[in-house]
């Protein structure tokens, strides 16, 4: 199994690998520090160091892990056509509401700024239609919504746009 990840994706995990590096030796020294305050079985200083260390080490390996299985894509769109970083108008049928939203890669979707996942029922429904195309999304097989597609502007990869720490 791999990701789907841009090139910019990867230049930022990479980027956020060297800063967790930078920061194990004072994590080690953390836990050094920690441990010789005496009894480790009443030490909530020494158990907080630990996890810290523990949390780090785990971002970096999960990162290193998504690099190592990713597969690189970019946007191939044609300019009509909704593809990746586009902002996309959609039309609510059922609350008469419009709403825009970003299609990005899985590792840099967030809710709170309309930035969707183009792995996720919208962005997989939307994904390749065209400007007045009525789409049926389904987040559970049976249960859906439709939205037009009212506009679409083009868009890039954006640097700006953080990825997502879990």
């Amino acid at each position: 199994m791999y990701d789907e990840l841009t090139k910019v994706d990867i230049q930022k995990m990479q980027e956020e690998i060297d800063y967790r590096i930078s920061l194990r030796p004072q994590l080690r020294a953390d836990v050094q520090q920690a441990r010789e305050l005496g009894d480790l079985s009443e030490n909530d200083e020494y158990r907080t160091a630990k996890r810290e260390k523990g949390k780090n080490d785990s971002r970096i390996r999960y990162l290193q892990n998504m690099i190592a299985t990713a597969k690189i894509i970019s946007d191939t769109s044609a300019k009509d056509e909704v593809g990746l970083f586009d902002l996309v108008t959609l039309y609510y049928e059922e609350d008469d509401e419009e709403e825009q939203c970003r299609l990005v890669t899985t590792l840099r979707e967030n809710v709170l700024e309309n930035c969707v996942s183009k792995e996720s029922p919208l962005g997989k429904a939307v994904m390749g239609k065209h400007v007045g195309d009525r789409v049926r999304i389904e987040p559970k097989p049976g249960m859906g919504y439709w939205v037009v597609i009212r506009a679409l502007e083009k868009g890039e990869d954006d640097p700006s746009l953080p990825i997502t720490s879990y």
